[in-house]
This record gives structure tokens, C-alpha cells and sequence, in this order.
């Protein structure tokens, strides 16, 4: 299919066929979502969780307490998520529905048949292309099957604040929590690329991301300094700085306004975007050949490249001192190394720095 085939009739956004969500996941979304499930016990807790949560529960629940958006609820609504879906290729369209809620807020829930649910204070927040890009950004987590752990998460959650009376079973727990947690927040940078896929215009996405973190009219305002605030939290301070981020983020779910619209806004200005854009992506019926160690290697490759591009001084001390521990051990590696292979008729190298034992 030509670039211009692929460009739906009258509305100029290009259509994905068959596209995998390999092709717009964040590499740290995989790799923690590969690091979760090693986790003792996630398995154990992953079948009783699912076991113990019924989609019809969960559907019923939203039935009567919400608006299911249809060609007669919502129409435009009705017709923007079938859009997104058809972008996405998925199906079949998950069931919208608008809960009422002034706290601007999406989610995607269920497990076999996933639902998207948006409340009223986040279709009051933004514009029609920014409603456009929430549920783009929904959809995402549908294709790529996080609607079961977003679950899981809640519910655990939920079960921790029952039995923080038992110390064992609570901290085990809240281990999985705040790995789902970790993962959750690199899931959030993968779908907001979904998003952007949908809406196909990364200045509609910054205005999001700038009304979610306080601007009341982001067609007033220069969008574009919202990302100079993240530059800057990322640049400035000191290591106690540093540990503050770390105690700020810890419990979040999703990552830090400023700082994710930066991440999303630099996927949007680099190569592999335009490549999705042109038709150049990895396609659905090719996941079954996809080795999974790809996943972890790029996870690697992405939190590598994040240390050394990053101006975090707590980041830097580790640097240096994971770089000084690393040549060290390597140099007392290849001396264990070569006395093995000299037949060990000696006693072992020791370390010149290390002092010699007394007699």
C-alpha cells in the first residue's frame, strides 16, 4: 500500500495496516515488562488475580454507572474511537465509556475484552484533537495487551490496603506493586506514541500534556517553554536533587508531566517516527518470529543510552564509580584468568593494591 493509499479519505491521517505494537513501544516498557514477570511469585498472583476478576463484573459496573458512547451516545466520540481503532487496526473497537469524574483522567481496563473508560473532567480539559489522542492513546494499551496488568495493578493495590496487617504477605505485595509500577510508567511513554500515531500532529499532543499540567488555554500560551521546564529539572540540582526525583516519582503511576511530553516530543522529531509515518514498520503476523531477547536488548540499549546522555550528578557519581569498580574487577578477572590457564602451580595473583595477608 502507497503512502497516499494509506492516508484516510478527506481527513489526511495515515492508516497502519498490521502494525505491531513492537513498532511504537518504548524499549524500557518491554524490558520492564520482561523484568515483571521474572519477579517470584508474579505468576501465582497474575492467576488469582484473573481468576478472582470477572469481565462481566467489571463490565457491568461501567454499564450502569457510566454513559456507553454509541452512534447515539456521543456520536463523535463513537466515530473518533473507530477511527483510532482503524489507525490501530484493531478489532474489534473496544467499548467506550465516559464516567463522571471532574478529575481529568483515561484508563483502560478489563482483561479477555479490555474497556476504555475517560471521565468528564478530561473531556472538558482538552480539544477535539486532544480527545483524539487520549483515546489513541488507549487504544495503544489495548494492541499491545496492558489492560490485564493496569488490572492486576488496581486491584493489588486495593488488596494492600486490606493485609498491611500481615508484614510477610504485605511486602511481597508491594514488591509486584512497585514493579507494576515501574513498568506501568515506561508504558505510559509507548502508548502516548500510539497516541501521537493517531492524531498525527506532536504540537495537538504538547497542548495535552501542557492542559494536564495546569494550562487552562494552551492556544495562549507558548506550549513550546513547557518543554523547557523539563530541560531544566533535568539539568539542574545537585545529588540531593537527584534522591529527591527518585522520592517524587516513587508510587507514581505515570511519569511526570514536563518530562513526558519532552520524551514523547523527541520520538516525534527523530527517525523512527517518520519511518512508521512512510509505511516502514514492524508488522502483527511478524511477532511470532521475534526473538524475545530483541526486547531486553533494546530495554538495555535505551537505559544505557538515557545514563550517558544524562546530566543527573547522582547519575554521573554512579557512572564513575560503577566505570572505576568495573575496570577494576576486569583487571582482577584477567589475572584469576591467566593463572587458571598457566595450570595453577602458583598461588593465586594478588591484587598491587590489595595488602598482603599476615603470616
Amino acid at each position: 500500500m502507497s503512502y497516499a493509499d494509506q492516508r484516510e479519505l478527506g481527513r489526511g491521517r495515515i492508516r497502519f495496516p498490521d502494525i505491531s505494537p513492537r513498532a511504537y513501544e518504548h524499549p524500557a516498557d518491554r524490558g520492564a515488562l520482561v523484568a515483571l514477570r521474572a519477579i517470584p511469585g508474579f505468576d501465582t498472583v497474575l492467576k488469582a488475580i484473573s481468576g478472582a476478576i470477572g469481565e462481566r463484573s467489571i463490565r457491568l459496573l461501567y454499564l450502569a454507572s457510566s454513559v456507553r458512547v454509541s452512534p447515539r451516545q456521543y456520536p463523535d466520540l463513537h466515530q473518533m474511537i473507530n477511527e483510532c481503532a482503524t489507525t490501530l487496526d484493531l478489532q474489534p473497537v473496544p467499548e467506550l465509556y465516559i464516567q463522571q469524574d471532574p478529575q481529568p483522567n483515561a484508563m483502560t481496563i478489563g482483561l479477555d475484552k479490555p474497556i476504555i473508560v475517560i471521565t468528564t473532567g478530561m473531556l472538558k480539559l482538552v480539544d477535539t484533537d486532544g480527545i483524539r489522542f487520549v483515546i489513541g492513546h488507549e487504544v495503544g494499551h489495548v494492541v499491545s495487551g496492558h489492560a490485564l496488568y493496569r488490572t492486576m495493578l488496581l486491584q493489588l493495590v486495593g488488596i494492600a490496603t486490606q493485609i498491611q496487617w500481615l508484614p510477610i504477605g504485605a511486602w511481597g505485595i508491594r514488591a509486584i506493586i512497585a514493579a507494576l509500577m515501574e513498568w506501568f510508567r515506561k508504558s505510559e511513554l509507548s502508548c502516548d506514541r500510539a497516541g501521537l500515531l493517531c492524531v498525527q500532529d506532536p504540537r495537538a499532543v504538547l497542548k495535552v500534556h501542557a492542559s494536564l499540567a495546569g494550562a487552562l488555554n494552551p492556544d495562549e500560551m507558548d506550549v513550546a517553554g513547557f518543554l523547557d521546564q523539563a530541560k531544566d529539572y533535568q539539568e539542574r540540582g545537585d545529588v540531593r536533587d537527584s534522591v529527591l526525583k527518585i522520592l517524587q516519582i516513587s508510587g507514581q503511576t505515570h511519569p511526570l508531566a514536563a518530562l513526558r511530553a519532552a520524551e514523547l516530543q523527541k520520538w516525534a522529531a527523530g527517525l523512527e517516527y517518520q519511518e512508521i509515518l512512510a509505511g516502514n514498520y514492524p508488522r502483527r503476523s511478524e511477532d511470532k518470529d521475534a526473538p524475545l531477547t530483541d526486547d531486553v536488548k533494546a530495554a538495555a540499549a535505551s537505559y544505557r543510552e538515557d545514563f550517558k546522555s544524562s546530566r543527573d550528578p547522582l547519575i554521573k557519581v554512579v557512572g564513575t564509580v560503577s566505570g572505576v569498580m568495573g575496570g577494576v574487577g576486569g583487571a582482577a578477572a584477567n589475572r584469576v584468568r591467566d593463572w587458571w590457564q598457566a595450570g595453577r602451580g602458583s598461588e593465586p595473583p594478588q591484587d598491587p593494591d590489595t595488602p598482603a595477608a599476615d603470616e
